[in-house]
């Protein structure tokens, strides 16, 4: 069978491709422009480019070319989803376009551009930003042996961003993220690390070094003054809070959480998912701007730490161009997404109830690495790790009794999430019961 004879399109308009991608997680977060345009803008230039490495493939791309063309489902839904891309925004037409370019992004520091409706800094979101919402493009992303060749591109691009050769994008010159306006937007002053003397990399020595470099105390104080409760493991915009949660649920319906699909990973015992049933979520994303290293949110210790491989860029579907569809998918993403668990036994004040730290790669984060160990004890405000470059969310989920109540604004369900309230690390979020 040919491509030719696989494809059979769904129908998607520019208008609901155009909703639709106002609702993705990249473009909430601020990772993408609100112009979808500046996408097809990206496409063009990254062509000659691809063009230019179609023979020197990163050993990963070249391994999920093979499967591609070796497995027929999967290269069935890979060609019906570039087709079903509106031909105005379809810029790639095949397979061997799709991996080529795909190939130009794992060598390829995110550079910083100061027109907003030009920003792209995630890539790789950019790249599969209009196939992945197309029919066919929802279920590719969802399917278990397409992630597990996907997922060594991405560390490949990881290593790339932890090298020095990917600093050069830092420097004004190059890239641009020391230029003034990027400097007053990531707010460089209050950051560790930061060292206008050395004149090339500013005392980081990689992107992604760059990325996750660590605050100063001093700008992001803990709150409570003294009280016992809980404080924000991340800067971020509050998502949602959800109280009573069940054992079990549809997750994939809009804002539900399911406790055994979302804390269970391979080693995580049944009898950690019981210890929630009926508790407490709290969940946040962070954007491009924020402080991307997360901290402990009590004091307590550390009982059992776990990465549980998942998705990358799959998220809710629904068949309406409802434009909050996507953003509204954090919730689904916190299930099937790759996502660390730190469980954390409080301290004596909070009745050693259980708390746990859901860690959640959005897009294409790259890594989760933990600053502690299990039997640590921990404070709350102590670091407790950290995401290389990707987008990314947080959620708590909290034993039953130990929250009274939440103290953090929410964000209302009218307006675009990035729009809405802030949240810093290390301020008080919830009143200990």
């Amino acid at each position: 069978m040919s491509d030719e004879e696989m494809v059979m399109t769904a129908v998607i308009t520019p208008q609901e491709l155009h909703a639709r991608y106002q609702g993705t997680f990249g473009r909430a977060g601020g990772y993408l422009p609100r112009n979808p345009l500046a996408v097809d803008e990206f496409h063009k230039s990254i062509a000659p480019r691809a063009a230019d490495l179609r023979k020197d493939l990163d050993p990963a791309v070249q391994d999920l070319a093979d499967f591609i063309h070796s497995d027929l489902t999967v290269r069935m839904y890979v060609t019906n989803m570039l087709a079903e891309v509106p031909e105005q925004h379809r810029h790639i037409h095949t397979v061997d376009d799709l991996v080529e370019h795909l190939n130009a992004i794992v060598r390829w520091a995110p550079a910083y551009n100061r027109n907003p409706l030009h920003q792209i800094f995630l890539p790789m979101s950019a790249l599969f930003g209009y196939m992945r919402l197309t029919p066919s493009g929802s279920v590719l992303f969802r399917m278990p042996q397409f992630n597990d060749k996907l997922r060594p591109v991405l560390r490949n691009w990881c290593d790339y961003l932890n090298s020095e050769d990917s600093a050069h994008v830092l420097h004004t010159r190059e890239g641009g993220w020391f230029s003034q306006p990027a400097t007053e937007m990531n707010k460089l002053y209050e950051y560790q690390c930061w060292d206008r003397r050395d004149e090339k990399h500013w005392g980081f020595t990689s992107f992604n070094d760059f990325f996750h470099r660590p605050i100063k105390d001093e700008f992001r104080p803990l709150g409570g003054n003294g009280d016992p409760g809980v404080v924000a493991p991340n800067d971020g915009t509050v998502y949602n809070v959800q109280r009573r949660v069940a054992r079990e649920t549809d997750f994939w319906l809009k804002e539900q959480y399911s406790l055994t699909d979302m804390l269970h990973g391979p080693q995580c015992g049944d009898e950690y998912v019981s210890t929630f049933v009926g508790g407490d979520v709290y969940q946040s994303f962070l954007s491009v701007h924020s402080y991307h290293r997360w901290h402990v949110p009590v004091d307590g210790t550390v009982k059992h730490l776990e990465i549980v491989p998942g998705l990358m860029f799959s998220a809710a579907w629904n068949e309406t161009p409802d434009p909050t569809t996507w953003t509204h998918s954090q919730s689904y993403q916190a299930h099937i997404n790759t996502r660390g668990l730190a469980f954390i036994e409080c301290s004596e004040e909070l009745g050693r109830r259980m708390v746990c730290a859901v860690v959640i790669g959005m897009e294409e984060v790259s890594s989760i690495d933990w600053s502690v160990g299990v039997g640590d004890t921990v404070q709350r405000g102590q670091e407790l790790g950290y995401f290389s470059y990707g987008g990314s969310s947080m959620a708590l989920v909290f034993e039953q009794g130990i929250v009274d109540e939440f103290t953090v604004p929410f964000n209302n369900p009218h307006e675009h999430p990035d729009d809405g309230p802030t949240v810093f690390v290390r301020s008080q979020i919830a009143r200990a019961a």
